[in-house]
């Protein structure tokens, strides 16, 4: 029997564009296996597939399905199709790490003479990218500033100004950048914008529908959540998209595995009822560090005292994410103390995962001039907040202060 298109304004999985958020992170990008029947695409682990009888009008370099897998593969595509409904764009590449996917960016979009702005507070791999290796590799040019600042953004622009890069929430100082004003700067001249949506994944925050050019996320965290696979994606126009499957893609090799494309499709279903125990035991947690003497400061944009709260409230209306950074009063000793003193909150890298996570870093190295003075004076405690009971994680935190300050 053939299936009859859906009424007008009826909620149909075929047409991610008619469903509600929650809707479209179960159903977008996933079709039945039409070998098996089964409801789930299957994890699909060949390198190759059959070519057609003729193969002679294939592009060896094309991205369509059915080819190679590192143009692209069955589980990859069905990702791609779902982030690109998630955050609102065209089309979307995945890709084998989070970094990749800012190197795919910087890789495809600029050439020797471009130049950049960067915010000063940025992940590692972009600032190493722009302070030294894609200055001294390529020629690219980069000037970092505080882009909470919009007339140093503007004061930063030159002529060859090709793209500005910032993150939706800083890491990992957690300011926040205000996005459509930064878009309207850098289209003025001509350049893109893109941003580092990490920190903030749908729906928290969308930026193609503030401005931005590109949204890359490493899906390592929150759209993936259960910490057992590594991604990275970029989401933007068909136009943007496509150059970086050529570039870095297909003839750098950057592409994300079927195992991992398959267990980040499945993770990604759940995203939103997480985002929502995340935020919310954030601000919990948040509030209770705020509110003891024994924590010499917390960031966290949910709180009255940030910096960028008001802006936070407007930009990020359905939650300030699961992130925040502090240090408890005391030398880098004391720091690592308390951290040893926590039996709920593992020490561990990485964020956006089930169990929260917490990682001691002092206030040395390049990166550090652009942060806050109690950043560079005591270092910081990066913490992610996870999925656990909001009272258990307090409870932790209060333990290991007492037992740090007894």
């Amino acid at each position: 029997m053939t299936k009859q298109p859906s009424p007008p304004n009826r909620p149909d999985k075929h047409t991610p564009a008619s469903l509600a958020f929650a809707t479209q992170a179960v159903h977008a990008g996933n079709e039945v296996d039409a070998g098996t029947g089964a409801l789930r695409t299957p994890i699909v682990m060949a390198n190759s597939y059959a070519l057609p009888e003729d193969p002679s009008t294939l592009s060896w370099s094309g991205t369509a399905a059915g080819l190679y897998t590192r143009n692209s593969g069955t589980n990859q595509l069905g990702l791609q199709r779902k982030l690109a409904v998630l955050e609102g764009g065209e089309d979307a590449v995945a890709l084998a790490s989070g970094v990749a996917a800012l190197h795919a960016v910087f890789f495809s979009l600029l050439k020797t003479g471009d130049h950049v702005i960067v915010a000063d507070v940025t992940y590692e791999a972009v600032h190493r990218l722009f302070a030294e290796l894609l200055p001294e590799k390529y020629g690219i040019q980069a000037t970092f500033v505080d882009t909470t600042d919009l007339g140093a953004v503007r004061a930063a622009l030159r002529p060859e100004t090709r793209l500005i890069h910032i993150e939706s929430v800083a890491n990992p100082t957690t300011r926040v950048t205000d996005v459509a004003a930064v878009a309207a700067i850098a289209h003025r001249v001509g350049a893109l914008l893109s941003i580092d949506n990490t920190f903030t994944p749908p729906p928290l925050f969308r930026p193609l529908a503030h401005g931005a050019d590109l949204v890359v996320h490493s899906l390592t965290k929150y759209i993936n959540g259960h910490g057992d696979a590594m991604g990275g994606a970029v989401i933007g126009s068909a136009d943007l998209i496509r150059r970086i499957k050529l570039d870095a893609m297909v003839d750098v090799g950057g592409v994300i595995s079927p195992f991992n494309a398959w267990l980040i499709m499945r993770g990604s279903v759940t995203l939103p009822l997480r985002l929502r125990q995340h935020c919310t035991s954030a601000q919990t947690v948040a509030e209770f560090l705020d509110g003891d003497p024994r924590v010499a400061y917390v960031a966290y944009p949910g709180l009255a005292a940030h910096p960028q709260h008001d802006l936070a409230r407007r930009q990020f209306p359905h939650g300030f994410g699961g992130m925040m950074a502090f240090a408890v009063t005391g030398d880098p000793d004391t720091q690592n103390r308390f951290v040893a003193n926590l039996r709920v909150i593992t020490s561990a890298v990485s964020l956006g995962h089930d169990e929260s996570l917490i990682v001691h870093v002092d206030g040395s190295g390049p990166r550090v001039a652009a942060y806050p003075a109690e950043f560079r004076e005591l270092g910081h405690l990066r913490l992610s907040v996870g999925l656990e009971d909001a009272d258990d994680l307090v409870a932790d935190l209060a333990a290991a202060l007492d037992a740090t300050f007894p």
